[in-house]
């Protein structure tokens, strides 16, 4: 998490006096009013950046180890056939650096396993106000009188199951904001912390483990909100499972045989409605760790 997130966070969210924050964090008592009343996305530091030609290709690579750890012995891909495939899409870097990842990639899969005995397992049970899940889908609607590909934002609150749907034509940080502006309009707050895939618009580089090169722009709407952004692993869907199974239950419920509409606003209007009838309609409390919504429209986190 940012600097400038945990500074608006201990001020705004826990309430803690300057002082305490400069305590905690050793800045000086005037550096922190700086960053609290400036317009800074984050504070700068002189760190230089030293880029690797195999950080666009993280991601990918990430994900062949993962499907390749999978296979049987005599199935498995080789790095030197990885590396090889990865040059036809465009790496110019080395072997040895490929070979790095990979030593990196399995370290700390084995950190992950003894750390858990059985590997990493995502808690069933939140705290109210503690989480939201996002994803994107893509799917199709009658608007304007032509069937359009739409882009559809689905954000859900981790503790009670209450969701928001927006369509969008395009997934740009501008339709982003927007999804996020409406979801915590609707929910009345914005939860602690949001778990996120590595899309584009969130992130710039896909380190090893779950380190991230967050995009300014998603960090500047974070740092707005104050919550914190997680970021599931690559290929690692079920660590936002409620989101994932949600994109699958509400195209059933609610996308397949929607009716016409004469504009995107429409929708959406539609969409906000339909969600709140499905609200109303979910037996919250039946599965461990949610409990009991009120059924009311703008019910908090």
């Amino acid at each position: 998490m940012g600097l400038l997130n945990v500074i608006r966070k201990l001020r705004l969210r826990q309430g803690l006096p300057i002082r305490e924050i400069a305590r905690r964090t050793g800045l000086s008592r005037n550096t922190i009013k700086k960053y609290l009343k400036g317009d800074m996305v984050e504070p700068q530091f002189a760190t230089p950046e030293r880029p690797s030609k195999l950080d666009p290709f993280a991601e990918k690579l990430a994900v062949w180890l993962k499907t390749n750890a999978g296979r049987p012995r005599k199935e498995r891909q080789t790095l030197t056939r990885m590396h090889a495939d990865l040059v036809v899409l465009g790496y110019t870097g080395s072997y040895n650096r490929v070979a790095a990842f990979t030593r990196e990639w399995r370290a700390d899969g084995q950190r992950d396993h003894q750390t858990t005995g059985r590997g990493t397992f995502v808690p069933l049970a939140f705290r109210a106000g503690e989480a939201f899940q996002f994803d994107w889908s893509e799917d199709f609607a009658v608007v304007g009188g032509e069937r359009a590909k739409l882009q559809v934002a689905h954000i859900k609150l981790s503790h009670s199951r209450a969701f928001l749907l927006r369509a969008y034509s395009l997934q740009t940080h501008e339709m982003l904001f927007d999804a996020h502006w409406h979801a915590f309009r609707v929910f009345g707050g914005a939860p602690e912390r949001g778990i996120y895939d590595s899309m584009r618009t969130a992130v710039d580089r896909v380190g090893r483990g779950k380190e991230r090169q967050v995009n300014i722009r998603f960090l500047a709407m974070a740092n707005h909100y104050v919550f914190e952004p997680e970021f599931c692993n690559p290929a690692a869907g079920w660590e936002k499972g409620q989101v994932e199974k949600n994109v699958r239950d509400t195209r059933h419920q609610m996308l397949q045989g929607m009716p016409s509409f004469p504009d995107l606003a429409a929708m959406n209007a539609w969409l906000e409605e339909r969600c709140f009838e499905l609200w109303r309609e979910t037996a919250h409390g039946t599965l461990p760790g949610p409990s009991p919504m009120s059924g009311q429209r703008n019910g908090g986190p």
